[in-house]
Parts: C-alpha cells; structure tokens; sequence
C-alpha cells in the first residue's frame, strides 16, 4: 500500500543516534553501508515509513564519500527495501518482510552426546604439553617443506606412511599381522563403521549388538538402515548362544571384545572361537571395536579378535581420540583384502580422505617412538586416577556402590544394589551433582539394577577425588534414609 503525502510528512525524521556500524568483513565501502542499513531494516531498527538521511548527511556520518552511499541506496532500493520519493527523499519500504524470530537454541545433547567436561565425564584425554608441542612441531615441518604431503585429492585409503606405521603397531600390541595397504584412515570409529555397514550389508539386514552397548556405534549403525538386535552381555561377553537363538540369520556383530563397554568385561576365549565359527560359517561380518586398547593396566595387551581371524571376517577398527586426543579427528580401519577395493570405492562418496599433512605429522610421532612413550606416561597417569576412584567411591558409599577396579581403559562402573531403578540412579546422580552417565542409558532392553558410568582419564585427580566422594556420600545417604 502507498504512503500518502500526509504521512510522508509525518513521518519526516532521521536516523536517530542508532548503532550503525560499517563492518570491513563485508567489502568495500558502499557494500559495507548497504550491508548495515539492511540489517538494521530486517531487524526493525529502522522501521517501514522511516525517512533516511540524504546520501549527503549519511555519507558525513558514516565518514565516507558521497558517492559511496549512493551505490548502497540503489543496491536497497533493488532489494525492495527501500523507496525513492522524487523531491521528497528515501524511506524504509512501507510492505517489509516478516522479522525472522531468533532461531532457538537447540540441544544436540540426545543427537551428538553431552558436551560434558567435568569429572567422569566420557572420552576425555589428558593432551599433555609435550604431546602438542611435538605434534605441532611435525605439522609445522610438513607445511613448511611440503615433504610427504600430496597436494591433490591423493589415495583414498590416507597416508601412507601412516598406514605402514599403523600395521607396525598392532602387529607388536595386538597381534594383528596386517599389509598396511589392507589400512584406511578415517575421521571417526562412527564413520568406519557407517561406511563398512553401508558397503557390506543391505537396509534392514540384521546385526548383533552388545546390550548394553556402546550408544553411539548404534547409532552409526541405525544409521546405515540396519537391524539392530540387542544381544546380553554376561561375564563372558557377548553371549553368542543367545546371539543364535535371538536371530541366527544376522548378517554382522558390532563387539568390543578385549574391554566392553561399558561393562568392562573380556571376551573369554571360548566366546571367541564361537563368534569366529559363526562369520566363518555364515559368511558373516565381525566389527570390532578396539578403542582404548593402549591402555591396559595388568600384564601386556590382549590379542585382538582380528589377531586370531584366519578366515578374513573380521573388521578391526582403532583410533588415535584415545591415545592422543579426540579432536585429533583420526581413526582407522583394518580390511580382509577381499572387501578393499569395495570399502574403497564406497569411501570417495564420503570425503575421500583426512588432512594428509596431520597424518603424516602423527606417523613421525610413532616412527620416532614419542607416541608409544606418551601411551606409557598416560598409562601411569590413568591408573593412578583409577585407583583415587575405586578407593573413595568405596569409602564414602560404605560398600553400598560396588566397584571393580578396571584392568583396562578409560572408564568404570560403579554398580547399586540389585534392583535399583533408572530413576532412583537418576536421583542419586542429581543429588551428588556429577557427570556420570547411568548404566541403563547404555542399554536397548530392561536389565536388572543400575549404576554409574565413571570416565577417569583425562580428568585432574584432585577434582576425581571430590565427585567420586560426592557419588559416594550420595547413594550412601539415599540408601539409609
């Protein structure tokens, strides 16, 4: 609707002492000016009707040349924002389009897991200085010299150099004897085990999980389109019996055999030939999920599920988020030579391949041994985390919340009393104000009892010590109230 002369009049007036600012990010001179009123008209500071200074006046106040504000009026004008009254000046658009309501904040917590930072908070490392100052040093050399980094789209399977120092490794800790060129990096365990599901198995094909489980490989999984059929985890480990029964047709089995999560628990051999004897019969997939291998506290590493695989199905997965940091971004793969090229294939729709120059940095670091001296100090550093843990939560809960000290990882489970419920947990959490996550969180199915999972690595002792007391004062308050 047109703006009648007696409202033109009425409505005469200037910018009145508002916050305009010229913002250099956004070019030159005219497109800065353009850019300011703009935003100030689609935010309702300057509101429909308002009359706007003369080019003269505004190119004063902005301290620029007239000529400046001209070309941002025009650009306005073509943006339908404004209006030329001949003989009577520019104005804000009488019809503008509707304010957009500030976006709401939206929590990614249910989505991406809690951000959570603070004692027994999961997956946290401890970076030590020296780790990042050795790190950025080799970053800096490849940059700088350009040596070992390709500079096109390069191999889909990462460096390698990477790769070679990788089948090195897990030939000396975990009895996987592998060709490197068998090794694709990745960016996340998550991403490996999306991409193989997604090249290997067809939407709705059925896959054993541990229940309780890791949640967020289900995730990667469910995401693929797959059946997930959540199998008990006992003593033992997966309970394959059980595995057959619930479904014998399923086509693949996520596990993390040497050190479950969250349980804690080792894959007895027995279970182990079992599994075996299933993919090789059925022809099927083995994922396993070896994240925090590095850090064993009694007696040397386990063999992996994949060193004792002769028949090609087993799928192992590691990555470097454990050892060094997560933000690192740097996980692997280890294939059967037989589904390479068909995982390969399947990887250049993804992202083809991480920054070459960070895994090649990360190679100097194990080459030159660092990274496996790093592994030993952290390995001290966690056990004695561990051990603050175990001790306190024992004496504050007077025995109520039952701990088994760990013998490996990064993480415990501090158990209540049969039969507690998820929302008692969930209260008792509450009340000590922790960052724990509870065991029935980590399951598909109904379990008997509940308890706390506790994340000590990474974290400083003295604050450990504080949570692990609160933890324990508040199941031991909750219980005998």
């Amino acid at each position: 609707m047109a703006i009648s002369p007696t409202t033109l009049k009425r409505r005469r007036q200037t910018l009145l002492d508002l916050p305009l600012r010229l913002d250099p990010a956004r070019g030159s001179q005219s497109l800065q000016v353009h850019a300011s009123l703009r935003s100030a008209i689609l935010e309702g500071r300057l509101t429909a009707g308002l009359r706007l200074p003369s080019s003269r006046d505004l190119a004063r106040q902005f301290r620029v040349r007239r000529n400046v504000v001209v070309a941002a009026y025009e650009h306005l004008l073509s943006d339908g924002l404004v209006e030329a009254h001949i003989g009577a000046g520019t104005y804000v658009a009488a019809e503008l389009p509707p304010r957009a309501r500030p976006a709401k904040a939206v929590s990614l917590a249910s989505a991406a897991g809690p951000g959570a930072r603070g004692p027994f908070a999961l997956g946290r490392t401890y970076a030590a200085p020296d780790l990042l100052q050795r790190l950025g040093i080799a970053v800096r050399r490849h940059i700088s010299a350009g040596a070992g980094i390709d500079r096109g789209y390069g191999d889909p399977r990462g460096s390698e150099a990477l790769r070679e120092q990788i089948a090195l490794h897990l030939a000396a800790t975990r009895g996987i004897r592998c060709d490197p060129a068998c090794v694709v990096i990745l960016g996340s365990t998550q991403q490996a085990l999306r991409l193989c599901a997604e090249a290997l198995l067809k939407p709705g094909d059925a896959v054993w999980f541990e229940d309780p489980g890791y949640p967020f490989s289900r995730q990667a999984l469910e995401a693929a389109r797959v059946k997930i059929v959540p199998v008990p985890v006992d003593s033992q480990g997966l309970d394959v019996p059980q595995a057959l029964k619930q479904r014998p047709s399923a086509k693949a089995v996520y596990i993390t055999p040497s050190h479950q999560f969250p349980l804690g628990v080792t894959m007895s051999m027995s279970r182990r030939v079992a599994l075996l004897d299933w993919a090789r019969a059925s022809q099927g997939w083995i994922f396993e999920d070896d994240y925090d291998s590095e850090f064993r506290y009694a007696g040397p590493p386990l063999t992996a599920l994949a060193g004792i695989d002769g028949h090609d199905r087993v799928i192992y997965l590691g990555t470097f988020s454990k050892m060094m940091f997560s933000s690192l971004r740097l996980s692997f793969a280890v294939l059967p030579s037989t589904i390479l090229t068909e995982v390969t294939k399947a990887r250049l729709a993804y992202d083809r391949f991480p920054p070459s120059f960070v895994e090649t940095a990360v190679a100097d670091l194990m080459s030159d041994g660092f990274l496996s001296a790093h592994a030993r100090r952290m390995r001290a550093r966690y056990r004695a985390a561990r051990d603050v843990v175990t001790q306190t939560i024992a004496e504050a809960s007077h025995g109520i919340l039952q701990v088994q000290s760990p013998e490996q990882g990064m993480h415990m489970v501090a158990h209540l009393p049969e039969r507690t419920t998820a929302e008692t947990a969930g209260s008792i959490r509450a009340a000590a104000n922790v960052e724990s996550r509870l065991l029935s969180e980590m399951r598909m199915t109904k379990g008997k009892g509940d308890g706390f999972v506790l994340g000590f690595a990474g974290h400083g002792i003295g604050a450990l010590e504080t949570a692990a007391r609160r933890l324990g004062r508040a199941a031991r308050d909750h219980f005998k109230a």
